[in-house]
Formats: structure tokens, sequence, C-alpha cells
């Protein structure tokens, strides 16, 4: 039987490819950080929905909030934004593959400032899982995106940066759920999720007045679009706090990448497209990674 955190990692997984393609749609008609303010505004009915039916069905009441939770939940907002909008001028580089595979190192770096800052500890089997699925990860970018010219220009800081901004939310994430001390991880994870999304629709919202007022008028005409990237936004988001509330994020972050095993599936299989070797051995590595990581303590 499938341990929950398992469940909650493949459902954010598989949420965040169906959302992602959302978003490709509407950047066409608007900038990248009208497409993130999409993302939490858009989200916010959604989450009250999801957080009000667990107060009901818990009959419980919304607990005072702490200082961790409510440092945590802003911290890691702001670093979420930062490291979209990195990962958003990356792709505007024409040497960007090298960047990508640095933001592929993501699952190690959550594992080591884990350790070191909140004493999350991780097997020998761990370890040697999320560097099987690094490997595979960088094997699957190189093959799609064409070869590494140079492992060191401005595309590898944007990858770094992107990447320890992605790994700080994930564990800020997890410490903020976890203040509360309450062993109810679907409950304490929707409102951390409701509190940052609050967070992030105020701080997008800002950015986007002092840059472009005017393109809120384009994102209300385009409100159908959004509902379903804000609905789909919520459920992987929802996903991967519980998950990272159930477990170390290094673990969670390590099982969410088989999207890229199921992206690629997809478009074998449905789209009838030719696979690289390259390819192959990058989902196999992969793959590999993933089963290590189900055996590791």
């Amino acid at each position: 039987m499938l341990e929950s955190w398992v469940f909650w990692s493949l459902l954010a997984a598989t949420m965040q490819a169906v959302r992602t393609a959302g978003q490709k749609y509407l950047i066409a008609d608007i900038s990248p950080l009208g497409a993130t303010l999409v993302r939490y505004l858009f989200g916010l009915p959604f989450i009250a929905m999801y957080l009000g039916w667990l107060l009901v069905d818990r009959g419980a009441s919304i607990p005072a909030l702490n200082i961790l939770f409510i440092a945590y939940g802003i911290a890691a907002g702001f670093l979420q934004i930062i490291a979209t909008i990195l990962l958003v001028r990356l792709f505007t580089l024409r040497n960007f593959v090298v960047g990508s595979c640095y933001i592929r190192t993501e699952i190690l770096i959550t594992a080591v400032i884990g350790l070191t800052i909140f004493g999350e500890l991780v097997s020998g089997l761990g370890w040697m899982a999320m560097l099987a699925c690094v490997v595979g990860l960088v094997l699957i970018t190189v093959s799609k995106s064409g070869r590494l010219s140079d492992l060191w220009n401005l595309s590898s800081l944007y990858g770094l940066g992107a990447g320890l901004a992605f790994s700080l939310t994930s564990l800020l994430i997890r410490q903020a759920s976890l203040s509360f001390g309450i062993d109810d991880a679907m409950f304490t994870a929707a409102l951390t999720l409701a509190y940052m999304i609050l967070v992030q629709t105020v701080m997008s919202l800002a950015m986007l007045l002092v840059q472009n007022a005017a393109e809120l008028r384009v994102i209300i005409r385009k409100w159908k679009p959004s509902l379903f990237v804000g609905a789909t936004s919520v459920l992987g988001s929802a996903g991967w706090f519980t998950a990272f509330t159930l477990e170390r994020a290094a673990y969670v972050k390590t099982l969410g990448q088989v999207e890229f095993v199921l992206t690629l599936a997809i478009s074998i299989l449905y789209f009838k497209e030719r696979p690289k070797k390259m390819e192959l051995l990058g989902m196999a590595v992969l793959i590999s990674g993933v089963i290590l990581l189900l055996l590791a303590p």
C-alpha cells in the first residue's frame, strides 16, 4: 500500500504538469508576472473552499498563528516568486540548457540545507536515490535541449539561484506547517497554503500594478482559463504542501520528478515522438532513482 506522502507527491506532480499547460496558453496574451498572479489570484476561491471543507469536516477552528508560521510563510512566498522570475529569465537566454541542468541539483540542495539547518537526516540509500534522479534529469535535459557548451555562465547563476530559492521554499513550507504542532497534515498544510496564496497574491498584484496595471484588464477578460489555472494550481500545491508536512522535503522533491517521465511518456505514446537514446537512458536512471527512494528508510 502506498504511503500517503507518495500519493500526495504524485498528485502534485500530475497537477503541476496540467497547470503548466494552462499557463502556457495564457502566456501568449499576458506577461510571466501576469501569469504568476493568475495562479494565486484565481486560486484564492478554491483554497478557501478546500480549507472551509476541512474546518467543517474536522469540526475545528483556525488556530492562533505563531511567529514562526508567519515568518516562514512570508519568506517562502517571496522566495517562490523570486525562483519563478529567475526561471523565466533563464529561458530567455540562448544557453539556457546549462542553467536548466543546474536547477536539477535542487534535490540535493534541499537535502543539504534540510540536514544542516533543520536537522532532517537522509539515509545512505536516500542520497543514492537523489543522486541517480539528478543524473537522469541532466541526461534528459541535455538530450532535449542540446549539448553543454559552457559549464559556468549567466545561465548557471540563474539556474543555481532558482534551484536554491525553490529548495528553501520547500523547506520553509514544511517548517511552517509543522509549527502548529497539530497531528493533521491535510489541515495544517491547507492553512499554510491559504496563507501563502494570500501573501503571494498581494505581492504579485503589487508588482504588476507597478509594472503594468493595464494588464489586469486582460487577465479579467481571460477569466475562464485563469480559473482553470487557479484550480489546478491549488490541487497541485495542496499535494506538495501535504507531502512536505508528512515527509522530508528532499524525498518529496525527488519523487516529484516523475513528472518528467510522465511528460516524456505522453510525447512518445500520444504525439508519436521518437525519443533519443540519451532520453531513454535518462528515463531509466531517473526511474531507478525513484525506486531506490521508495525503498529508502
